[in-house]
């Protein structure tokens, strides 16, 4: 099972016969599309911007293309033996297949829909997961005082909105955008870094002493 970034959509395959993916409309808890596929689909993963859909089938020995907007498959990628894990990284550029009976790893180019690596592995990889995502930077000055206001700012000017820039950026809910942005608007070592000597270390334990919520104070080279 996998859910598309914004939370709309949950990707579900069904392993036994007919051998189809169920997409679920999480606004009205309901099928909204089943889509046919390979035999013995496992492994399902969403690209990063919602519009592919990727299936391993174990026993075709092949991942399925799904186009998101017309609910149909867009193409078929042989690889190893039995693929059952699948994952996607995060620029959407690689698909990442584990083959459990081949011990393979096959690395798929989403741009050209073909395999472009083979790795060995250890015995039986059936490995589902994700990718770790860089922390996110924004548009505000680390340890300043309108560090949030601008990011939020440009936020929502770039996505029309904070309800449409947390779901582009993957987070869950609006909540979880406006702490990170807290979170990246405290972290005055980003200011700090790369300065000469012991000053750096020193300034940031006193950034740790004087920080208050929603605060950020970097001694001599900050303002409150």
């Amino acid at each position: 099972m996998a859910v598309s970034r914004d939370g709309s959509k949950v990707y579900v395959t069904n392993s036994s016969a007919p051998n189809t993916v169920s997409v679920i409309d999480t606004a009205m808890n309901t099928v909204s599309a089943t889509i046919p596929v390979g035999i013995t689909p496992l492994g399902v993963a969403v690209s990063p911007d919602g519009s592919k859909v990727y299936v391993t089938n174990a026993f075709s020995n092949t991942v399925w293309v799904i186009d998101t907007a017309t609910n149909t498959v867009s193409a078929t990628i042989p690889v190893g033996v039995n693929p059952v894990g699948v994952a996607v990284n995060p620029d959407g550029s690689k698909v990442y297949v584990a083959n459990l009976s081949a011990n393979t790893v096959s690395v798929i180019d989403t741009a050209t829909n073909t395999v472009i690596a083979t790795i060995p592995v250890g015995s039986q990889p059936v490995a589902f997961g994700v990718f770790i995502q860089p922390a996110p930077r924004f548009a505000g000055v680390a340890g300043s005082k309108n560090c949030q206001g601008t990011s939020v700012s440009a936020l929502a000017t770039k996505f029309g909105g904070l309800k449409a820039a947390a779901a582009a950026l993957g987070f869950s809910n609006v909540q979880g955008l406006q702490d990170a942005i807290r979170a990246f608007c405290r972290d005055c070592s980003l200011r700090l870094s790369g300065r000469r000597g012991g000053h750096g270390v020193a300034q940031f334990i006193r950034v740790l002493q004087l920080q208050r919520p929603g605060e950020c104070y970097c001694s001599n080279c900050l303002h409150k």
